[in-house]
């Protein structure tokens, strides 16, 4: 690799889960820091960060493509970018990256990639470099502070996970599972209220996992931060994923029927509807266990919307125990739910396992699947017809005077009237459809604009 200019543009491209859409976040905060600037749209950037998520199936082919596309585009126009690969692929991959892409001048992983601002300084001198270690938790005691405003902000508090599904690559890509301090949470969280955000999303993993020490010295759970967090005057709103059903906490269970802030809104991963098929996934619930833990829920709070992720096609699952899933799902009736296929992660367990089902299979359980998931979430959606609630304003919608934002069940809804992103406005909901609600403006309740 030759030495070349230091870029003054940069693009980051996030993929998967919302941890990869706050990380990607900073890592445009640390190139904002180095006075480089994101891309105008529809120009190539000088700089191209691919954060890459592992999950998917052919996910590391997907990245080399994007390489490619990259470069071409590059060579048209005289100047083929510096590209840095982060994310999950870049921990599974590693220097099998740099060897099957000179194009590609970094490679980092989702626990150091703090470090590629001095990665990058290399690059732009012609060296390359890969960094795929996994400090604890050092990462972001070396992020700068966020600076832009946003209505809405991810908080990441724990990362990694130790449970070790036997389809799941996140506890080699991500680590085991660690918890931030409580008082780093606290302050980043004020700072970020003071900026504009009046909603805020606690990230982990396993997200229930968390566990702190609070002010007092005690010892603590989600619950207690969430608590904690609902003090602070400007924020309005408390979201948190994702949660798994083994570390749910009856304390948190309280939390929702207790703190007005706390949204009624819970994405809780099931994954089959088969005890059989959870135990060879190594879940550590079976389906009444879940099913009972949701009964305590709607006990708390009578409005929750129901969240969940589904695998169908898991090695040896037969046409009964794909019937159980879909009795779950028909029990439970999810207001929002995400569903795949299942695609064997080199290195995990289930890639070996006999019994793997037939492509034709699972895409024909997947659109079974699908149907009742859609069904479900737009009854719910019909349902909240004629509701008074208060709405986030986000964004401007595609219209005139159109904005958008969320129900407190994270329903996307649109609306006209004359407000400002980071509002929170009270509206009917009048029409439902699959995947959002039109409304009516009633008040703007405060502007924190």
């Amino acid at each position: 690799m030759k030495p070349t200019t230091a870029p003054k543009t940069y693009r980051v491209k996030s993929f998967g889960c919302q941890m990869n859409v706050y990380d990607g976040e900073r890592i445009a905060d640390m190139l904002d820091k180095r006075g480089i600037v994101p891309a105008p749209e529809g120009e190539e950037a000088d700089l191209v960060v691919l954060n890459t998520c592992h999950i998917r199936e052919k996910a590391a082919e997907k990245v080399y493509s994007d390489i490619g596309r990259l470069t071409k585009a590059g060579r048209k126009v005289g100047k083929e970018p510096l590209i840095a690969v982060a994310g999950c692929v870049a921990q599974a991959e590693g220097e099998e990256i740099m060897a099957r892409s000179p194009a590609v001048s970094m490679v980092v992983g989702p626990q150091a990639y703090h470090r590629l601002p001095d990665m990058l300084d290399k690059a732009v001198q012609g060296e390359r470099a890969t960094d795929t270690d996994m400090p604890a938790i050092a990462k972001f005691a070396a992020l700068p502070e966020r600076t832009k405003r946003f209505p809405t902000a991810f908080l990441t508090v724990q990362e990694g996970c130790d449970k070790f599904c036997t389809y799941c690559v996140v506890p080699y890509t991500r680590g085991a599972e660690i918890s931030r301090p409580f008082a780093d949470l606290v302050k980043e969280a004020h700072r970020l209220a003071e900026r504009g955000a009046r909603e805020i999303t606690l990230l982990g993993q396993n997200v229930n996992a968390w566990s702190g020490v609070d002010t007092k010295g005690d010892s603590c759970g989600l619950d207690g931060l969430i608590r904690e967090l609902a003090k602070i005057p400007e924020l309005q709103r408390i979201r948190y994923t994702t949660s798994h059903p083994n570390d749910f906490e009856k304390g948190l269970v309280r939390c929702h029927a207790e703190v007005e802030k706390l949204m009624p809104y819970l994405h809780l991963p099931v994954q089959s509807g088969s005890d059989r098929v959870l135990k060879a996934m190594n879940r550590s619930h079976t389906a009444d266990s879940y099913l009972r833990l949701l009964e305590d829920m709607r006990a708390a709070r009578p409005d929750i919307a129901l969240s969940g992720d589904f695998i169908v096609g898991f090695p040896g699952e037969t046409n009964a125990e794909f019937e159980e899933t879909l009795a779950l799902v028909d029990e439970v009736k999810y207001a929002q739910a995400f569903s795949f296929k299942y695609s064997p992660r080199p290195g995990t367990p289930a890639a070996t396992m006999d019994g793997q089902v037939a492509k034709e299979v699972m895409d024909e359980r997947l659109q079974r699947l699908q149907a009742a998931l859609n069904r479900d979430q737009l009854a719910f959606n019909e349902a909240s017809v004629g509701k008074t609630c208060q709405v986030l304003v986000e964004r401007k919608g595609k219209l005139p005077g159109q904005w958008l934002g969320k129900t407190p069940w994270l329903q996307s809804a649109w609306f006209e009237g004359d407000v400002a992103i980071g509002d929170l406005v009270e509206v009917e909901l009048l029409e439902a459809g699959p995947n959002s609600l039109s409304a009516r403006l009633r008040n703007q309740v405060r502007s924190f604009v």
